[in-house]
Formats: structure tokens, sequence, C-alpha cells
């Protein structure tokens, strides 16, 4: 198993079921009800100095979501060109998250995951294999969608296991 292959591998077994459709779609109300109970204060809220508040979080989910949804895309619509990686901590330092109201940040998620739900179930079945470089990594269509759930899932269990017991 290559690196990249343990490194997502990671992600891929938190998925709870077989059926990462279904997944994506109850982690994405998990991750909406738990940052409806979150006051304003409370979403500025970083568990140590250098890490990311809950607002920088929630728009990281976002700003991840966007990239895999652009994967998925061109890869299933057979595109070959290689795409690029992206810095996930200079996009979060560039986000200007803590700035913006909770209620935009969580509702900017929420369009971005209905986004990608109109995208992933209108796919062909015979495009879920397709397969492209990203990152200079090959990752079929399919692997995408689980990595959005799974990667969800990882950042929700780092905000429940170290944020809220901090609240």
């Amino acid at each position: 198993m290559t690196d990249f292959e343990k490194y997502i591998q990671r992600y891929l077994d938190l998925i709870p079921s077989e059926n990462w459709l279904e997944e994506l779609k109850l982690v994405g109300e998990k991750t909406v009800s738990l940052y409806s109970y979150l006051t304003e204060e409370q979403s500025k809220f970083a568990y140590a100095t250098g890490k990311w508040t809950l607002k920088e979080v929630l728009l990281h989910l976002s700003d991840t979501e966007r990239v895999f949804q652009y994967r998925i895309l061109a890869f299933a619509r057979g595109d070959k060109s290689e795409l690029p990686g992206f810095d996930e901590e200079s996009y979060a330092a560039h986000s200007f998250a803590n700035e913006r109201s909770l209620e935009s940040l969580l509702e900017e998620y929420q369009l971005v995951r209905n986004s990608t739900l109109i995208l992933v179930e209108t796919l062909s079945p015979s495009v879920l294999n397709n397969v492209g470089t990203a990152n200079g990594n090959q990752i079929s269509v399919q692997t995408i969608c689980k990595l959005i759930v799974g990667h969800n899932i990882h950042h929700l269990n780092v905000v429940e296991e170290r944020y809220l017991p901090e609240l």
C-alpha cells in the first residue's frame, strides 16, 4: 500500500456502512445539527494555540468538498488532465472564516453539501470507477465520493473529542 493509499484509508475506515451515499447525507445532517447548537462566541473557539477555530473547521469542510466536487466532475466526465493538490493550511489562513457569521458558514456548508448530493446522485454508475490524477495520485470517482464522507466524519470526531469538552 502506498503512502497515499494509507493516508486516504484512514478516512475511508471511518465510514460506518457500505452505503456511502446515505452516510454522506447523515454526516451532513449531523454536522448541521452540531453547529446549530453553537453560539457565535463558541464558534470562535480553538482548543489550542495554532489550531483552527470551529468556524475555520466548518469552512475547511466546505472548501475541501468543493475541491473534491471538481475532481469528481472532471474524472466522471473523462477529463484526463492532472489536477493540482491544495494546501488546506493556506486555504484556512486566507478564508476569513472568523469574520463571517456562523449562520453564513452553516448556510454555505449546506449549499455545498446539497450541490455534492445532486452531483453524485446523478452520476451514471458506469463512471464511478473512472480514474484520474489529482495531487500526483491516481484516484477513482467513487473513492473521492467516499473521501468526502470520511473526511467530514474525521473532523466531526475531532470537534466532539477536542472542542466540545472545552466549551
